[in-house]
């Protein structure tokens, strides 16, 4: 085995471990309920984003790659906590969630089962498209991120976790994007930064406004107090 091969190898190992742990870090946003430790795997899961993109760009030799990569951490592993945390306020993330509508096991049983059914949606697509190993590996990871944080997002009770359930998703969409289109991502990945920005802001001073009216930011809670 020459040395050509030897870096094509290493560089599929490491994008199919950085998947592994991006998938789980889906998992864990959707079944730990202590919501600073929910923030922390976002911030992971964004990281790991950017390994990936970073393999991947050193493979295609695409520049577009890196500065998606560059964007992902400024963007998502740095600003986007921050923004979060002055917006909600540090008490939202230091409390533990009770309100969730399924218990951990199950939770995470029909997360599996979220994971087999986009390996299923993956695999025709990547048998019509002829796709490397690289995109056999970062499409059905992505689209299984992509659905556990719509998931996330309907058994959750509280709006930080169903807000870090939604960046979830955003975070599978581009894990899937960077290996079908290496050049498209950069465009998408300027106008999603702005976006998800804005995004996180409203919601996050929603979520803090409910904590000042009801003293939680459960979204249940909203009900009752439409009743009252």
């Amino acid at each position: 085995m020459n040395e050509s091969e030897l870096l094509f190898s290493l560089l599929t190992k490491l994008n199919a471990l950085t998947g592994g742990l991006f998938l789980l870090c889906a998992f864990g946003l959707v079944a730990i309920r202590q919501m600073l430790t929910c923030l922390r795997l976002y911030i992971f899961q964004s990281l790991l984003l950017a390994v990936s993109a970073v393999l991947l760009g050193y493979h295609y030799a695409s520049i577009h790659l890196f500065v998606v990569a560059a964007l992902t951490i400024i963007t998502k592993v740095f600003l986007i906590p921050w923004v979060l945390r002055q917006s909600v306020g540090y008490d939202s993330f230091s409390k533990r969630e009770i309100s969730q509508a399924l218990n951990i096991p199950t939770t995470l049983l029909l997360s599996a089962a979220i994971t087999i059914f986009a390996y299923y949606l993956a695999g025709p697509l990547l048998t019509a498209a002829g796709a490397g190993i690289f995109e056999k590996v970062n499409l059905p990871i992505g689209m299984a991120s992509l659905l556990i944080g719509a998931y996330t997002v309907t058994v959750r009770g509280e709006a930080v976790p169903q807000l870090l359930g939604i960046l979830a998703m955003e975070n599978g969409a581009f894990f899937a994007g960077i290996s079908i289109a290496p050049s498209l991502p950069l465009i998408a990945e300027l106008a999603a930064a702005f976006y998800v920005l804005i995004t996180v802001l409203v919601i996050g001073l929603l979520a803090m406004r409910i904590h000042t009216i009801i003293a939680k930011t459960a979204v249940g809670k909203l009900i009752a107090l439409k009743e009252e």
